[in-house]
């Protein structure tokens, strides 16, 4: 393995011949929501399909905490400490999706998302130590306020967008909840497809990584 990318909480996959890597840090959804927003994306097809939109899988569904674009594979294992010990700093929490919304709430719609119900703020303070870890190791912190939230869909032309996002937000998205146990490094490679994902870490919350 190369010395520079060695970590013992990383997964191999974190190995690749290319110099940087396009990351992320975030919550998974369990699938039994993941298989309801699915079952939301596809009813929005059918009811608007003639506006254009890159639609998300569900099986790629979740929350990010901290996107970090391109970043040299030598530091990666430096954002794994820093999700590792923002991991272990909380204890596991429940949370709920429920809702739905678009951004921008006025003009052309640009982004569909499932709304998140942080009453403990646990979720926001997650993200605070996770900015916090990343800070401390060089990383850049986040200009724009966090807003927790799972995008299912960007709009890639202003025709019938607003309407997209009307039927959206009337549907609207029954409540579920679900516990957050893990903090998660992810690798996204894009392609003619869509993107890709690659779990390059897991961090349980209140513990040491889990061995991969």
């Amino acid at each position: 393995m190369n010395k520079k990318t060695e970590s013992p909480l990383l997964h191999p996959s974190a190995l690749s011949p290319q110099p940087f890597l396009r990351v992320f840090c975030a919550v998974e959804l369990p699938g039994s929501i993941r298989a309801s927003a699915g079952e939301h994306i596809e009813a929005l097809r059918r009811l608007a399909p003639d506006v254009r939109a890159g639609w998300e899988r569900p099986e790629k569904l979740h929350i990010t905490l901290k996107f970090l674009g391109e970043i040299e594979q030598a530091r990666v294992s430096a954002l794994a400490e820093a999700a590792c010990a923002a991991a272990r700093s909380l204890e596991p929490f429940d949370l709920s999706v429920e809702g739905a919304g678009a951004f921008p709430p006025r003009g052309p719609a640009r982004v569909l998302w499932l709304g998140l119900k942080d009453s403990a703020g646990a979720l926001a303070l997650l993200q605070r130590r996770l900015e916090e870890e990343c800070v401390a190791r060089g990383f850049a912190r986040e200009a724009r306020p966090f807003k927790a939230h799972v995008t299912i869909a960007r709009l890639r032309r202003p025709t019938g967008a607003r309407r997209l996002a009307a039927l959206h937000e009337e549907k609207g998205f029954a409540r579920a909840e679900f516990s957050v146990r893990d903090l998660v490094l992810i690798r996204s490679e894009l392609g003619r497809g869509g993107s890709r994902y690659t779990e390059l870490s897991r961090h349980p919350l209140g513990g040491p990584a889990a061995g991969l």
